[in-house]
């Protein structure tokens, strides 16, 4: 068995994820802690009670969705989980690779929290309300879907922002051009294309003024070499130079996640399980439809945790 461990973006929050973690296990609630200390705020008192749109703020659902996912590794280390020894190689989906990087050593929780506040905020007020949006583009290939959002533009912003799955496309950019893209979607037979409920048009170069902001915080966080490879999503290929996860942390911003391509490649270097590790199952549906053939493993409650183990210890 050979295993990949991958962490959820945003999309995948939910209020009272981490709860029950939280109740079960001192390590998982000394995560929450920490991220509430290094933030300066409960943040852990809005992902249990809410309300729902203080935790779909992009400045809070970023280091939300984090914080479950170390504080999910945290309860596997402490059950003996050996990252370095277990998996071959980490990935996450846009936030999702600073979680990969802090349950690789390669970040500290706290220097990760606080660079996803930055984050949350820089992509938040990159584009004014109202100005950006994202559309989901179900039933084209990306080649078509990147066509369309070319065709789509007409002097403005239009571009792939996530390339998730066969069939599975999300583009980005004005919201005069990204309800073009809608239509000429359609046109082009694309089996659904919808607007979706999402506060910026992220991954895409209306981003800029973000991903300025993302390499002055950089430069000033330490990154070290991480335990295992980081499949980056602007490259769809593994790293481990910390100046080169710096550089491609603020790509990342503007860039098309290369999802299908990262997973394509894991599968095909020889990754035969996929661990989702935080909120949600988003990323294990996406690998059932990439990697056919690999097995794909949500571990979000105790439970889940309790059956990992003893899968990886057989």
């Amino acid at each position: 068995m050979t295993i990949a461990f991958t962490f959820p973006g945003q999309g995948s929050q939910n209020v009272g994820m981490g709860k029950a973690l939280a109740d079960a296990f001192p390590e998982a609630r000394a995560v929450f802690d920490e991220v509430d200390e290094a933030l300066g705020q409960k943040l852990s008192d809005i992902m249990w009670s809410g309300p729902d749109d203080a935790l779909t703020l992009t400045a809070n659902a970023q280091p939300a969705l984090m914080a479950v996912s170390l504080a999910t590794m945290r309860v596997l280390e402490a059950r003996g989980l050996d990252l370095g020894a277990s998996a071959a190689f980490v990935a996450g989906h846009s936030l999702g690779e600073y979680s990969a990087l802090a349950a690789a050593g390669s970040l500290d929780v706290a220097t990760a929290a606080r660079l996803l506040r930055v984050r949350g905020d820089a992509m938040q007020s990159a584009v004014p309300v109202g100005q950006g949006a994202m559309a989901a583009l179900l039933g084209l290939e990306f080649d078509v879907a990147a066509e369309v959002a070319e065709a789509a533009a007409q002097g403005e912003v239009c571009q792939a922002a996530n390339d998730n799955a066969p069939g599975q496309v999300v583009v980005s950019g004005h919201l005069a051009a990204v309800e073009r893209a809608v239509e000429i979607a359609k046109a082009k037979g694309a089996r659904r294309a919808v607007m979706l409920p999402v506060s910026a048009p992220f991954h895409c170069s209306l981003m800029a003024p973000a991903a300025d902001k993302m390499a002055e915080a950089l430069a000033n966080a330490e990154i070290k070499a991480p335990k295992v490879p980081l499949v980056a999503n602007v490259l769809a290929q593994p790293i481990t130079d910390p100046d080169e996860i710096r550089s491609r942390l603020v790509e990342q911003v503007t860039g098309t996640v290369r999802w299908r391509e990262s997973i394509s490649w894991l599968a095909e270097n020889g990754v035969d399980t996929f661990v989702e590790v935080g909120t949600g199952k988003v990323l294990t549906g996406m690998v059932k439809r990439i990697a056919k053939d690999a097995a794909g493993i949500a571990v979000n409650t105790p439970e889940d945790i309790d059956a990992l183990m003893e899968k990886i210890s057989q």
